[in-house]
């Protein structure tokens, strides 16, 4: 019975997991947040179908780049000079809480106009799919991530940071929201609707 009772507590935590966690997503893949190579970000935001929880990941040398989060005047302007938040870690953390777009983009004086720009674009509703288009891989060396330390911004503009990741993926989900929901329907039967048999 309580080997029983442990699986089912354990299918219910795996069930809650999956359908509060987010997909991560790490801006530029392989490139990372960089000039080199000339990325693609608009090409590479519209290969994803981002949703409120996701997280993405800004990984970048912090001697020559930042992560400047701005209004769509200032994005199309190219304008750092009222930003939303400032990052500056090199390996930053942003979670998606609001639908809608997110405008981010490089302070460093050139950066923006030469590309370093990305409009993060957030869905209301999922796809059919649960797990978002492969983008094409890069070409280009990424520019290589430094360690955390520096400070970030606050947060705003339906953003948040929960710190620096880790490891980002590209953006699978961990467990699939259809399977998280079947495990704690079954769970719940097995604790209330006599499907763990006392002997």
């Amino acid at each position: 019975m309580a080997t029983a009772m442990a699986l089912v507590a354990a299918f219910l935590l795996a069930a809650s997991v999956g359908l509060s966690e987010g997909a991560v997503y790490k801006v530029g893949d392989s490139a990372g947040w960089t000039l080199l190579g000339n990325p693609n970000y608009t090409a590479w935001a519209l290969s994803k179908n981002f949703q409120v929880g996701d997280t993405i990941v800004f990984e970048y040398n912090k001697e020559y780049h930042n992560v400047v989060e701005v209004r769509k005047h200032d994005y199309d302007c190219c304008s750092e000079k009222s930003p939303i938040a400032t990052y500056a870690t090199g390996n930053d953390s942003i979670t998606l809480k609001t639908k809608g777009h997110h405008y981010f983009l490089c302070g460093i004086p050139g950066h923006c106009t030469a590309g370093q720009k990305v409009d993060i674009k957030v869905s209301s509703c999922a796809a059919p799919s649960t797990s978002p288009a492969p983008s094409p891989p890069s070409t280009s060396p990424a520019t290589p991530p430094s360690s955390g330390g520096g400070a970030g911004g606050g947060a705003g503009g339906g953003a948040s940071t929960p710190g620096a990741a880790p490891g980002a993926s590209t953006g699978t989900r961990a467990v699939p929201k259809g399977i998280a929901l079947l495990l704690a329907v079954f769970s719940f039967a097995a604790i209330y609707g006599g499907l763990v048999w006392h002997y």
